[in-house]
């Protein structure tokens, strides 16, 4: 399966979340391969000036997301990378980050114009899950699919296999085993975080295929694989 690359004509997008692992990759991704007209950055700070080249930026106080209604007006697809983690946030932190965050951006984005959302999960997301990270994003796949987009794109990536700016030294064991596991089993316990943003960019490309899309973690390296490489 191939997916054409290219311009995507008139049309706008914003990211949340451009800091994170995915959000930078996919960013190079929209800018270099001209997808959008227009790209906005949406996040609680600037990042580097490199970094936003070709993109508008949008500073909001995610505790007041409501006064930045303005932010989520006139862009055609929302993507977003945003989360944390417990031990970063805590319970409560985490939770307000992952799942409310999320949902009241989706909302805003919804009222300001936007039709097809594209939502990075996580493998195993349930909402009835005992596990409070797969429970929480199992409950905001529900919450933003309740939005009413015309389109709603979901990836359950499994174990992400990148070069993190933050140290995590109990993931980085994790990856490195998962990485030789890589060789014998491609698509069942990770995946590299360059085909997670590609997949990303590669299921706007396409026409769509019914109001909501989940891609578990084998179809997200099949799309973003199909997606030609830059330069070729």
């Amino acid at each position: 399966m191939a997916v054409a690359s290219g311009s995507s004509g008139g049309r706008s997008c914003f990211v949340l979340g451009a800091s994170g692992e995915t959000g930078r990759v996919l960013l190079r991704e929209l800018l270099a391969r001209r997808v959008f007209a227009r790209v906005t950055l949406i996040g609680r700070r600037r990042l580097s000036l490199d970094e936003e080249t070709g993109a508008a930026v949008a500073v909001v106080d995610f505790e007041r997301l409501s006064e930045h209604a303005a932010a989520f007006q006139g862009h055609d697809v929302g993507f977003c990378c945003l989360g944390t983690t417990r031990a970063k946030a805590g319970r409560a932190g985490f939770i307000r980050v992952d799942r409310d965050y999320v949902t009241q951006a989706a909302e805003l984005a919804r009222a300001g114009g936007c039709t097809h959302f594209v939502l990075q999960s996580s493998q195993g997301a349930n909402p009835h899950s005992r596990f409070l990270y797969l429970r929480v994003k199992g409950e905001v796949e529900n919450l933003v699919q309740a939005v009413g987009f015309d389109r709603c794109t979901i990836l359950r990536p499994a174990v992400l296999l990148c070069k993190r700016q933050e140290s995590r030294p109990a993931e980085w064991v994790t990856q490195q085993f998962l990485g030789v596991v890589a060789w014998v089993f491609p698509t069942a316990y990770s995946v590299p975080v360059e085909r997670v943003a590609r997949a990303m960019v590669a299921c706007v490309l396409q026409p769509g295929e019914g109001k909501v899309k989940v891609l578990e973690n084998a179809a997200i390296h099949e799309l973003g694989k199909a997606l030609p490489q830059q330069g070729t």
